[in-house]
């Protein structure tokens, strides 16, 4: 069964795919309203959402299908201890697909291992939130009109952002993208995504902590929340919380045709003022992924009817231990340790790509 765990398990063709056919749904909405009659989609949100949530919500709506599901995990029966690999068994006797939110990295592949039915992760915690990054790509393409040769500013939390993770593993396979790398020492981008991604793809890269330095020579700039739930110190959350806070002033040194994007929700780091800006298009970010959410749902439910391919064989060892506290292994149900061999030579989990210790 086909689910989307992670960007890449999209191939670039099909990104384009997917594009077009939002762009369709934008200019004939009429043509989808009853696309998917009949069908039901289980939204499984065990930590807070506004966007993602409303926004698979009001695609499925659209698409002429139902909605069921549960906002938060005192809400389900995570609350008695059920594992997530029994609750994607249980769902998958009642919809047709899961859209699911989950703190644990991880999390979302183990219900898709466990589901009968596509699974769509909408944010594992620090690891992968791919649906965003649909909505990344249609807002680029609209209002720059290309998603290839474009220099791409990544500002704030880089090492929590599932966000950020999620947009440079889809943006690498584009040619000629350059990437700016602009956040404090502690929020620097993970290790294994430096040197799994950028360096082993050649993608051209700079780290700086100064934005304005940075702006003028962007064609977008990604802002990004430090994110408080991250954090397990909170004293380090408050030193680092206002370390950007995006300005129309500093917004005067960037190019006329820039644009600004952000995954929400805003805190400080973008000022109220540039709103008004029309560089600024996270508002339009957000309606732009109720589209891809609908096409990606269009797409896993087509799939869904075709008899599924042979799975592909993958090597996995279990002598190792994940030491991420935030891993799915460490709280699920006999869960087993798998760690896989990168072509960095280092063996990390499937789950949330830690590195293993020997």
């Amino acid at each position: 069964m086909r689910s989307v765990i992670d960007i890449l398990d999209l191939s670039v063709q099909e990104l384009d795919d997917m594009i077009a056919t939002a762009l369709d749904i934008i200019d004939h909405p009429a043509k989808y309203a009853h696309a998917c009659e009949g069908k039901k989609l289980a939204t499984l949100f065990f930590e807070p959402s506004t966007r993602t949530r409303l926004s698979f919500t009001a695609a499925m709506y659209e698409l002429g299908g139902y909605v069921l599901g549960f906002s938060e995990a005192a809400s389900s029966s995570a609350s008695k201890g059920e594992s997530v690999a029994d609750t994607a068994k249980i769902v998958s006797c009642y919809a047709d697909i899961i859209a699911m939110r989950h703190p644990r990295e991880g999390a979302a592949l183990v219900a898709a291992r466990n589901a009968s039915i596509p699974v769509i992760n909408g944010g594992d915690g620090g690891h992968c939130h791919p649906t965003q990054t649909l909505a990344d790509l249609l807002t680029i393409r609209r209002e720059l009109g290309r998603l290839d040769h474009l220099t791409i500013g990544l500002c704030g939390d880089l090492k929590y952002g599932r966000t950020v993770h999620s947009l440079i593993n889809a943006m690498c396979r584009y040619k000629g993208t350059k990437f700016v790398l602009i956040s404090p020492e502690e929020l620097r981008l993970p290790e294994y995504m430096e040197k799994d991604v950028l360096k082993a793809k050649g993608v051209p890269y700079t780290s700086t902590a100064d934005l304005d330095g940075a702006i003028p020579d962007l064609d977008i700039l990604y802002m990004t929340r430090i994110q408080r739930e991250r954090f397990d110190d909170p004293d380090q959350y408050e030193r680092l919380k206002d370390s950007y806070v995006l300005t129309s002033e500093k917004l005067k040194a960037a190019k006329e045709r820039m644009a600004v994007l952000h995954p929400l929700p805003r805190v400080n780091e973008i000022s109220v003022a540039v709103d008004d800006d029309p560089r600024a298009a996270y508002f339009r970010q957000a309606l732009n992924g109720k589209y891809m959410r609908m096409a990606l749902i269009l797409k896993l439910l087509d799939e869904a009817k075709k008899p599924a391919p042979p799975a592909k064989a993958e090597e996995y060892t279990d002598r190792f231990r994940c030491r991420n506290p935030k891993c799915i292994t460490c709280v699920e149900q006999e869960l087993s340790q798998q760690f896989r061999l990168t072509g960095e030579g280092k063996y990390r989990c499937v789950y949330c790509e830690t590195a293993a210790e020997e």
